[in-house]
């Protein structure tokens, strides 16, 4: 790689930086996608893999909308990944269900649900909940102490490691500079003028993209910008591969291509500790697990893991720009695969054009200061 000079730089190889990237690429900016490594903190190969809307932005209909609105983006984005690439990213959306163990969670859900249709408004925002007689015809072998689930049809999943291999084959394809192991040393930023320094090489753009995870922390005040980011731990069971029985994910188990079935939703305040794992969450997500589907006891878990979300002090992604340094921005989520739509379709083509859209308005990190929110 001789070229030092991009139209965009963006740092941070995971899920996020890669399909900024790639739709960044695919606009035609020469870009520098900045990997720091398997030494980072990366959830994306942690990642339990759905394509999920059911659940996202009670009390924030602007991420329901944006949540949706990337989950429609997602079949043009498979197949445009299949067909530049020829990598099937193993992309099913039939829609998906949230499982409720007796009356109360029933209820509560219902209660959500309806909630999150009334802030949807005009948008709209289509769900059911259906009781266990019906929902067992939808899914074969459902347990007797399911009283029922809620069911949307924008939700699915996919291979989190195929989509990030598709997403840097399709990167490289369109003549995207990929750099591995290349964590930032120094930067000097300036409006429209960004010197980064990288595996000993310095690198020039006029855009920059934080897409660093829980590296954004340190980075963005580099940027005239900030990430109050902090880890999340998760925790995920696997079985051996099992005969595909399940038409759909549930948002904690959801089959592989592989058949594999992976058991999920653990949310945990541990740090950046991804090397220990609690036998009493493993023992509870295995429980609920088998009360949802009695024959997953049946089956051999063969591995476990741990990562980190990146979460924002309210849960929501954060998308900024820099008003110290016009040209950076940063991009903040938890949900790498969910908005893998809206990052490459959608945001992608607003830092090439410079800047955001008035809808990431209330995305920004600036609704984290007191001054401001009042």
């Amino acid at each position: 790689m001789t070229r030092t000079t991009f139209d965009a730089i963006v740092i941070g190889g995971g899920l996020v930086g890669a399909a900024i990237g790639y739709g960044l690429q695919r606009q035609g900016l020469a870009t520098l996608l900045l990997d720091e490594g398997d030494i980072a903190h990366r959830a994306s190969r942690g990642n339990f893999g759905l394509i999920w809307v059911q659940s996202k932005g009670l009390g924030a209909p602007h991420y329901q909308r944006w949540t949706r609105g990337s989950a429609g983006e997602w079949p043009g984005l498979a197949e445009d990944l299949r067909t530049r690439t020829g990598i099937d990213v193993r992309r099913q959306q039939p829609g998906g269900v949230t499982f409720c163990l007796g009356e109360e969670e029933f209820e509560a859900r219902a209660a959500t649900m309806a909630r999150m249709q009334e802030e949807a408004g005009n948008f709209g925002f289509e769900y059911r909940m259906i009781r266990a007689a019906e929902a067992r015809d939808m899914l074969p072998g459902i347990g007797p102490a399911v009283t029922g689930v809620s069911w949307t049809p924008y939700d699915g999943h996919t291979s989190p490691l195929h989509l990030l291999r598709g997403l840097h084959a399709g990167f490289m394809g369109l003549g995207g500079t990929y750099l591995p192991n290349a964590g930032v040393t120094e930067s000097n930023a300036a409006a429209r003028d960004f010197t980064i320094t990288a595996a000993g090489r310095r690198f020039n753009a006029p855009r920059v993209v934080l897409a660093a995870g829980l590296g954004n922390a340190a980075l963005a005040p580099r940027f005239g910008l900030h990430a109050p980011v902090v880890p999340e731990r998760g925790q995920i069971l696997v079985t051996e591969r099992a005969e595909n029985i399940l038409p759909m994910p549930t948002v904690s188990l959801r089959q592989t291509a592989e058949g594999s079935l992976m058991i999920g939703d653990s949310k945990e305040d541990a740090g950046p500790d991804t090397l220990t794992q609690s036998p009493d969450i493993m023992r509870a997500m295995a429980r609920r697990a088998v009360l949802c589907f009695p024959w997953v006891a049946e089956l051999n878990l063969v591995r476990a893991w741990s990562a980190l979300r990146v979460m924002a002090p309210d849960g929501l992604p954060i998308y900024d720009q820099s008003g110290r340094f016009p040209g950076a921005f940063t991009a903040n989520c938890h949900s790498g695969v969910t908005l893998a739509g809206a990052h490459a379709n959608r945001l992608a083509p607003m830092v090439a054009a410079g800047a955001l859209a008035p809808e990431l308005s209330l995305f920004s990190a600036r609704r984290f200061d007191v001054r401001t929110a009042a």
